[in-house]
C-alpha cells in the first residue's frame, strides 16, 4: 500500500532513469496523468501513453536521454509538499527552480500547472514538486 502516490510516481521515474530504462510503467490517477502531461509539454519525457486495464489503469512513460552523453533529461525530481507537511504558496511566494531553468508543479484551484503558469494567472496553491 502506497501512502504517498505522488512520491511513488517521482521515485519510479527517478529509479528507472538511474537504471537507464527506456520505459517506466506507473499506476494511473488523474493527478499523475496531468503531471505526465506537464512533463511532456516541458520536454522532460519523450512520450507517454495512458492504458486502461479495467482496474486503475497504467501510465507508460518513455524516458528522455541525451543523444551523446546518455544523461537523463531530468536531473532532479524533488517532492516538496508531502502528506505529513503540506506546503502552500501564494503566486509571489512560489520560488523559481534553478533560476527559471526548472519547473515547479503547483496544485491550484484551477488544476495542476507549472509555477510560471500559476504566477501568470495569479493563483497560488500547494507546491507538489520541483523538477529540473
Amino acid at each position: 500500500m502506497v501512502t504517498d502516490p505522488i512520491a511513488d510516481f517521482l521515485t519510479r521515474i527517478r529509479n528507472a532513469q538511474m537504471a537507464r530504462h527506456r520505459i517506466v510503467e506507473i499506476p494511473a490517477s488523474n493527478v499523475k496523468k496531468r503531471m505526465t502531461e506537464i512533463l511532456y509539454d516541458k520536454g522532460y519525457i519523450l512520450k507517454y501513453k495512458f492504458e486502461d486495464d479495467n482496474k486503475q489503469g497504467l501510465i507508460k512513460i518513455a524516458l528522455k536521454y541525451d543523444g551523446q552523453t546518455k544523461e537523463p533529461a531530468i536531473r532532479s525530481l524533488e517532492r516538496v509538499s508531502r502528506p505529513g507537511l503540506r506546503q502552500y504558496a501564494k503566486p509571489a511566494e512560489i520560488r523559481r527552480v534553478q533560476n527559471g531553468l526548472g519547473i515547479a508543479i503547483v496544485s491550484t484551484s484551477k488544476g495542476l500547472m507549472t509555477d510560471k503558469e500559476a504566477r501568470a494567472t495569479n493563483v497560488g496553491g500547494e507546491v507538489m514538486c520541483y523538477i529540473y
